[in-house]
């Protein structure tokens, strides 16, 4: 992905009064997670690069959307490096949003399903090279707000569909999905084209 999109990319509709005002470790962290993806840039655009499409709610959940006004409708997107620092980072994002759309009640369960969902594109969401290695490829963390409900999505190149998988198999560490699914009112995923993949959770105060 272009370094020029690192950053917040996108941030849609009304500020609440305290938009703008997380932590001042916020930013710092978000200047050292803008280094060590300088200089792996595409040489194409895809539709990774240019996601969420504004108005964006998961398919599969439509059905939870409530009836809300404008003022009520939210949206905020970082790019990060794929690295295990960042997770540290979508953290921070994500709770000082939450701060700045006046919805502190989701911040608890949000860091940890920001935590998880990030883990695992860093883990298993990168594409790699002939001879195996890890391109240096950047995630993408988007928040989604209406009303009292906000989507986490967390974009990757990859295409490996993620997999909730039977706990009593799992090593220590990864019930990441599972952790997911506890805090989530639902989650799922989607392909992109030409490659990489969304995985989502919506969660609610």
């Amino acid at each position: 992905m272009q370094s020029a999109n690192l950053g917040v990319l996108r941030a849609n509709g009304r500020p609440g009064p305290h938009q703008g005002q997380a932590p001042a470790q916020h930013g710092q962290q978000s200047a050292q997670c803008r280094q060590g993806v300088q200089g792996s840039a595409q040489a194409q655009w895809t539709t990774l690069d240019w996601w969420p499409p504004l108005g964006w709610w998961p398919d599969a959940a439509r059905d939870l959307l409530p009836p809300v006004p404008e003022s009520a409708m939210a949206s905020a997107t970082f790019v990060l490096p794929a690295r295990p620092d960042s997770v540290h980072c979508s953290r921070s994002f994500a709770t000082g949003t939450l701060s700045g759309w006046c919805l502190p009640e989701l911040r608890e369960n949000m860091e940890l399903v920001v935590s998880e969902l990030c883990t695992n594109a860093i883990r298993h969401g990168l594409r790699l090279t002939p001879g195996g290695a890890r391109e240096p490829e950047a995630i993408r963390l988007s928040l989604v707000r209406r009303g009292g409900l906000v989507v986490c999505a967390i974009g990757d190149p990859g295409s490996a569909a993620p997999v909730l998988r039977d706990p009593a198999s799992l090593e220590p560490g990864g019930l990441g999905l599972h952790i997911v699914e506890s805090l989530s009112l639902r989650w799922g995923w989607a392909p992109l084209a030409p490659y990489g993949k969304v995985v989502w959770a919506v969660l609610s105060g």
